[in-house]
């Protein structure tokens, strides 16, 4: 079982970066999470999507990113995505994706599977 997060980079702010997460396994039945660190500063949960088998693929965004960052799943690929718009310096952290099973859920601990972070750096 394994997910595997790409995707991260060195961008401008206003920049746009689209970061990736594949799975070894049927994501579909899953939910996906995407959280980031910055230095100093505990995870935080960016945005999950319900999974699509057994669910309603809702998704949801925390405010910070609202607007900018959209999350989104290929089933034919088994993977996630989180396309990121409009970076901000603060938006700068490693990222990771996650897969749950259970809906709805922004809790770190509620997700059983993660990838191993993929850095994002916004600065001129």
């Amino acid at each position: 079982v394994q997910l595997q997060a790409s995707g991260g980079g060195l961008v401008q702010p206003g920049g746009s970066l689209r970061l990736s997460c594949t799975a070894s396994f049927n994501l579909d039945y899953y939910t996906i999470g995407w959280f980031r660190q910055a230095p100093g500063k505990e995870r935080e949960w960016v945005s999950i999507m319900n999974g699509i088998i057994g669910n309603d693929g809702a998704t949801r965004y925390t405010d910070s990113v609202k607007g900018r960052f959209i999350i989104s799943r290929d089933s034919t690929k088994n993977t996630a995505y989180l396309q990121m718009n409009s970076l901000k310096a603060e938006d700068a952290a490693v990222y990771y994706c996650a897969a749950s099973g259970h809906p709805n859920t922004v809790y770190a601990n509620e997700y059983e599977y993660w990838g191993r972070g993929t850095q994002v750096t916004v600065s001129s």
